[in-house]
């Protein structure tokens, strides 16, 4: 079952979940041995790390005969934005206005726009007409990297509305999200992590979960709660339907995340030392996450 999860899926979730704490840097030999713990080989480890090269989110810098890989700026600022949605267990007051973002590509930069999409759906964007996309959240600075990322500049358009009808912001939701299956997802997951929380928590109070499992299991649920990114635009409470199941999943995954902080974080940091300089983030505190924090 863990060779199932992706490689490289699994790399930006220990840069984000951890490496980003530590200098945002790790040694080749390091991230091998931490990817071991999920049955991932060194050959899918190196293809990974190249892939992720060639894309952009990290680099290499080489110290003697060792690699050392670290984020890119773009890396960085797609790590804090995922961390501040991920760890973000409450959604904002809303004010009532739409941010809407349309644009004309043309012809010779055509092959951005599938790029261009995956952006606005991972952002929160739900698309309302042909190029026409709307969000309840204040979108301003997504829509300016994303204008710099793709120099699109002189084709797009991006405003804020209050919607005046004829119907609710409800039928906007409807046409924008599929929020049904998003909470079919959500339940899904509180289904598989009810049970598992309550088994750890008791494997941890008896001693009877190494630390190693902890850092396997967090890394998991990190990863596995991650995937809610692509498929919850993270909706005001205003917007969202009475039954939404996405505030009981994200306490569930704060609990569980909080038992498993400390005995995971002295895991990963048991295996980076023995390659790297430990650069811990004075202000990091895996048990008192900030970002968990604003609950």
């Amino acid at each position: 079952m863990q060779n199932s999860l992706n490689t490289r899926s699994m790399i930006f979730t220990l840069y984000g979940d951890y490496i980003r704490h530590y200098g945002n840097e790790i040694w080749i030999g390091s991230l091998i041995r931490l990817l071991e713990e999920f049955g991932h080989n060194e050959q899918a480890v190196r293809a990974a790390i190249s892939r992720m090269n060639k894309q952009g989110w990290i680099v290499s810098r080489k110290q003697g005969n060792k690699s050392y890989y670290y984020l890119t700026p773009r890396g960085v600022r797609r790590m804090d934005e995922a961390a501040k949605r991920i760890f973000k267990l409450q959604p904002e007051k809303w004010d009532g206005s739409w941010y809407m973002f349309t644009y004309t590509i043309p012809e010779e930069k055509r092959s951005i726009r599938d790029e261009l999409r995956k952006e606005l759906v991972w952002s929160g964007f739900g698309l309302l007409a042909n190029s026409f996309w709307i969000s309840p959240n204040n979108q301003r600075e997504q829509i300016k990297q994303m204008m710099e990322k793709y120099e699109i500049q002189d084709f797009v358009h991006y405003f804020t509305a209050k919607y005046e009808g004829p119907h609710k912001n409800a039928e906007l939701v409807n046409e924008c999200w599929d929020l049904a299956e998003t909470n079919k997802k959500y339940d899904e997951f509180i289904k598989t992590y009810s049970q598992k929380y309550v088994i750890d928590k008791n494997k941890i109070e008896k001693g009877e979960m190494s630390d190693g499992e902890c850092f396997v299991e967090r890394t998991k649920l990190v990863h596995e709660y991650r995937k809610f990114l692509f498929v919850d635009p993270g909706l005001p409470q205003e917007l969202l339907p009475s039954d939404w199941l996405g505030d009981y999943a994200a306490s569930l995954f704060g609990d569980y995340y909080r038992t498993l902080a400390v005995p995971s974080s002295s895991f990963f940091e048991k295996i980076y030392q023995e390659g790297n300089e430990l650069k811990k983030d004075k202000s990091y505190n895996a048990l008192n996450h900030p970002l968990i924090q604003e609950l």
